[in-house]
């Protein structure tokens, strides 16, 4: 059925929801089409979905048992979703008109995966996040790149991007299930849209960073402890790690564990043990690595998969003689 939705997966956004629900219906007005906003909740503790039912009562709520971190909570309010067109939304980040408008215009094209806006910052229009530059240090694929043009007016028709930032994924249901969805080896949070958007891409469709889509991200300002920033190292360190035992070839995948050797050493006689520890826990998971690759092949049906160099060749190949600006 022609229509919207958004799903904003939500943990204790209670200090946020009151500024960014606004916007998202505000932009959802000027829709030619039905919409809905669906919030999945992943066990909040501070009553944020009591106060959205209070508040917005037309808001649908999926709650969940206990926290499942990000995939999970993302993937069950997609499974809840009743329109074709979905918008994956973190709770802090606000839409600005025209937003949706500007990226529809791609989903005419039967490839599209999906599209993401500019993200800027909450209160000015420092651009936070760009179109995703494919980035390689030897077999390693580096995932923190952006790139825009120098030339404004060549940024109108879209720029290529391998992979959607998951703070605001546009995207088809059919072709997000078809795929699998977000991979919940990610859990709870990090490269888990880089992840899926190398599956979309390989798996022959899309992505499109559109420049004049804009919405306004709040960064956090909570000073993390020693504990919570060793936590999320491992984590980090892990699901890049993952990203690579999932996409690369054989010969490739074996090259990028050689890689890892000198560079584990090196961090263990720097004492960066959540590094250490990172490689230790993608062991564990290496069984589930193969059945997700396996659940990948399958989902292909027999059709031909493109490996990561070949989905980073186009891309590069639509930046040739144009002047890039990357960040």
């Amino acid at each position: 059925m022609q229509g919207l939705t958004v799903v904003i997966p939500n943990y204790n956004g209670l200090t946020l929801l009151p500024a960014t629900l606004p916007t998202v219906f505000e932009a959802l007005r000027s829709l030619p089409f039905p919409s809905e906003v669906i919030l999945s909740d992943d066990a909040s503790t501070d009553r944020s979905p009591e106060w959205v039912a209070a508040h917005f009562p037309q808001v649908r709520i999926v709650p969940a048992p206990a926290n499942a971190g990000f995939s999970a909570t993302a993937n069950r309010g997609v499974a809840a979703a009743s329109y074709e067109l979905v918008l994956l939304l973190n709770s802090d980040v606000k839409l600005t008109p025209g937003y949706f408008e500007r990226q529809l215009p791609f989903f005419e094209r039967a490839d599209v995966f999906g599209t993401m806006g500019r993200i800027v910052g909450w209160d000015d229009d420092v651009v936070q996040e760009g179109a995703k530059y494919p980035y390689f240090h030897g077999v390693k694929i580096k995932t923190s790149g952006n790139y825009l043009l120098e030339d404004e007016a060549s940024m109108q028709s879209g720029l290529l991007s391998i992979y959607l930032s998951g703070a605001n994924l546009l995207f088809r249901k059919s072709v997000y299930d078809a795929i699998g969805g977000l991979n919940e080896l990610f859990s709870p949070f990090y490269v888990e849209d880089y992840e899926l958007g190398l599956r979309a891409w390989r798996s022959g469709y899309t992505c499109y960073y559109v420049h004049d889509a804009v919405c306004r991200h709040r960064t956090s300002s909570t000073i993390r402890t020693p504990e919570r920033k060793r936590e999320i190292s491992i984590v980090y360190n892990r699901n890049k790690m993952l990203l690579h035992a999932l996409h690369l070839p054989r010969g490739r995948r074996y090259l990028y564990f050689l890689q890892l050797i000198p560079e584990t050493l090196f961090r263990l006689l720097g004492g960066q043990w959540p590094f250490v520890q990172a490689l230790s826990q993608l062991f564990d998971r290496y069984d589930e690595v193969r059945a997700a690759r396996a659940k990948f092949l399958q989902n292909a049906k027999g059709g031909r998969l493109l490996s990561v160099s070949e989905v980073a060749g186009r891309i590069l190949q639509s930046l040739k003689h144009k002047k890039v600006i990357r960040f």
